[in-house]
Formats: structure tokens, sequence, C-alpha cells
């Protein structure tokens, strides 16, 4: 990106001014990114409340997102929005009978179009605490790690859009397009209260020339610019057979045994649907087995009922239909041969939508300002997680999803690199000042 070289001070600096360029309407990046790495104490004290405040969701037995939206809304209260709003999603089983989704809007010079930093605020159990060094709800700082439930996903993004905005508010600069930073529930169990629920409920938040970061997915090399994702179904698979004592296996039928073969079976999968596309990584689809939940409590009876799931992430070539098809006739096989019945049911199904393109905007932009800030070229790729990235990308708004991270989220002593958090910032307010005003760059 070309900065101006024409630089006038705006403000006294003992009032926060700092630098701006005047040539071409752009800022000198300078000075915003100096104090994006001022804020490191800042970024550290954010990761430390926001970890002290659990916001698991009520499938995985928690209260939900309630206290960490009303604190979080105290952090932006007390910083330069021109607006923060709050819109709840009813949900009886949380806390305050709601689900928060808050949006902060920055205006830019330009308010025709918006860039949009989307990130969440529901978080993962802990899992098995004593695999924990410490308690993943305290945060615990070691050098430049950070270590905590969260702190990787998604805070590292709340965060990083926090830096962002902060700058450019002390810096007295308006972007040339509103910034909005969007902070989303319920992205862990499916977005039905966050992203969905704005999209369905709220639609005219989003301008038809908008545009969207999604920091969710990454690597450890900062090199993976996600624009595309599978299809996403998880299944849950019941075998009914009949239950009798397992010295006399032949007056019933081993639903445990019947689900091993229908699972072995799934293995034909990969041949029957072999299509490759190279956008993504794996360039494959993929169908695995996963949970399996408990069936008899005792060794000497034989199982009359037995649940598994299997997780496909299926390339967008693939019509979803056919792979359900297949699946129930492997089941129809396996029916017949052991004497059970079997059903699918879905649990989570989203069908894969138009990629951004490469040539996007946003992509162009997230490219240029990860080269400038990190020295490499990352590549446009596809993945077979899913994010909320497709949630906007099905209403025919641009997402890219980036983030410099180790991917350890979800894992015990899950943590977050303090000099990644700061380079996404860094990589976003660059973003946030190369946007074209009328959307056509």
């Amino acid at each position: 990106m070309t900065w101006a070289a024409v630089i006038e001070y705006l403000g006294a600096p003992e009032d926060g001014g700092c630098l701006i360029a005047r040539g071409e309407g752009t800022m000198a990046m300078d000075e915003l990114l100096r104090r994006i790495e001022g804020y490191r104490e800042w970024a550290v004290e954010l990761q430390r409340g926001l970890t002290a405040i659990p916001a698991v969701c009520p499938e995985s037995g928690g209260e939900g997102e309630y206290d960490k939206a009303v604190w979080l809304e105290g952090v932006l209260k007390n910083l330069a929005f021109d607006e923060v709003a709050r819109f709840d999603a009813p949900d009886a089983r949380a806390k305050g009978g709601v689900r928060p989704n808050i949006v902060a809007r920055y205006s830019g010079s330009g308010s025709s179009r918006t860039l949009w930093i989307m990130s969440h605020l529901d978080v993962v159990p802990a899992g098995e605490r004593t695999l924990w060094t410490t308690d993943p709800f305290e945060l615990r700082v070691e050098g430049g790690r950070l270590i905590g439930r969260g702190v990787e996903d998604n805070q590292q993004a709340v965060v990083s859009s926090l830096l962002v905005a902060r700058a450019l508010m002390e810096c007295k600069v308006r972007p040339p397009v509103d910034l909005a930073l969007l902070f989303c529930a319920d992205e862990e169990t499916g977005s039905a209260y966050g992203a969905e629920y704005l999209v369905t409920h709220h639609r005219d938040l989003f301008g038809p020339d908008d545009i969207f970061l999604v920091p969710d997915a990454g690597n450890a090399e900062g090199s993976l610019v996600e624009v595309a994702e599978k299809a996403l179904w998880w299944v849950k698979v019941r075998t009914v057979g009949k239950q009798c004592h397992a010295s006399t296996p032949a007056l019933g039928a081993n639903a445990f045994r019947a689900a091993s073969d229908l699972v072995t079976r799934l293995a034909s999968l990969g041949r029957t649907f072999p299509q490759e596309d190279a956008l993504f990584d794996p360039p494959t689809s993929t169908f695995e087995p996963t949970k399996k939940e408990p069936n008899v409590p005792n060794v000497n009876t034989i199982p009359g009922d037995d649940v598994f799931y299997l997780d496909c992430r299926v390339l967008p070539s693939i019509a979803l239909a056919e792979v359900e098809a297949e699946i129930r006739r492997l089941a129809d096989e396996v029916e017949a041969a052991h004497g059970v019945t079997i059903t699918l049911e879905d649990v989570q199904r989203a069908v894969a939508t138009l990629p951004t393109s490469p040539d996007a905007e946003v992509v162009r932009l997230v490219v240029q300002a990860v080269r400038e800030v990190h020295g490499i070229t990352p590549r446009p790729q596809g993945i077979g997680g899913g994010t909320v990235a497709a949630i906007f990308r099905r209403i025919g708004l641009p997402a890219v999803v980036y983030s410099k991270i180790d991917e350890s989220a979800h894992q015990p002593d899950e943590f977050c690199i303090l000099d990644n958090l700061i380079a996404d910032a860094k990589v976003f307010a660059s973003v946030a000042m190369g946007c074209a005003p009328d959307g056509r760059k």
C-alpha cells in the first residue's frame, strides 16, 4: 500500500494527537502501528478480564454470554465509539433470558459501507481440569504467552479488534469506511443465537457493499487467508436392536455390533466421493466417526440401543443429498444383515456457500497487509472447518477468515501469543485504512 508523504499533526501530542497523512486521502501507518504496539499491557488486562468470565453456552452446561457482554459493554463505553448497541436473542435457558450480540461502530470519513470485524464471546468448557496446569478461567502469563480458556478462541480476535479501534480514536483518524466491531454469541454451538439470529432478524445492519473480517481460524505462520469452507454435516446415528444376556446372543440383536459394522462400511465414502479441489486443505471431502454415547453399563449385557456420530466435511461440488443417500444405502445393508433399525438425525447441517473470490477487495487487502506486517505472502485457501464467515457469504457479503494463531483452541492450557495478537491488530488496521469508500476498488 502506498502511504502519503505529506504529514501533519492533528492535536497536540499531550492530547493524544498523532501524525496523519493527507496525500491520497490515507493515513501514514507508522504512528497507528506504534500506538497498537504500545497497547500490550492493555491487551493483557483485557484478556484477563475476559478469561475470568466463562461464557459457556447452555448446550454445554453454561449460562451463556450475558456477564461477559455486560463487562465488554463497560469497556466499549469508555472508548470513543459513535454507537454501541446490543441485539439480544431470546433464550430462556441462559442468564437474563438472552444471548447478547454487540455492535460497536466507529464512523468513517465516508459511511456508505462498513468493514466488520466479527468475533465471538462464547467459549467451550474447560474440559478435564486435571489436564490444566492452573485454573483455566484465571489468566496466566508466561513471557509472551497468555494461557486460559478462550484466550485464542476467540478472545485474541475480541482484543485485537479493540486495539485497532482505540488506535484510530487516539490518532483522531476516521478510516475511509465505517468500522464496526461485532461481538456475537453462540458461535461454538451453531450461531443460532448469534450471527444467524442477526442476519435473520436484523438484516438491515448489513449493507450491500459491506465486507467482513472474521479472525476465527488461521495457522502459526500467518499464511492462511480463508476464503471458502466445505459443507458441514454432523449426523447422529442411532441403531436399535434387542437387548439380551451376553451368554445368549441369539435371543437379541446386538446394536453395538451392527453400529460397528456400519462404521466400517462408512470408510467407503472416501472412495464413493473421491473428488478433489486444490483450493481446500485437505483437498478431499472427509467422513469421520467421532463421538460415541454409552450404551449398557455392564459387561454381560448385549446392548439393544447404540448411538454414534459422524462428522462430514463435503466439498462444494458434492451435494449433501448425495452423501445422505449413500449413507442411507449403507445403513439399509446393515439393517438387513443384523436385524436392527438405523436412524439418521441431523445435529448440524450447513450447505457450502459460494467462496469469497480470491480477487475480492477484502482478500487483496488482507494479503497485502500480511505481506507488510509479517513479510510473507499468504495464500487464499478453503478449509474443512466451519466458521461464521459462511453465514455472511450466504447473504452475498465477501468474508475473509484470518488470524495468526497456534491452533490451541479447545485444548487444555489453551494459549495466545501476545505478539500474534498485536500483529493481527496491525493487519486489521491496514485493511481498515485501505478500504475503498465506494466499494469498487
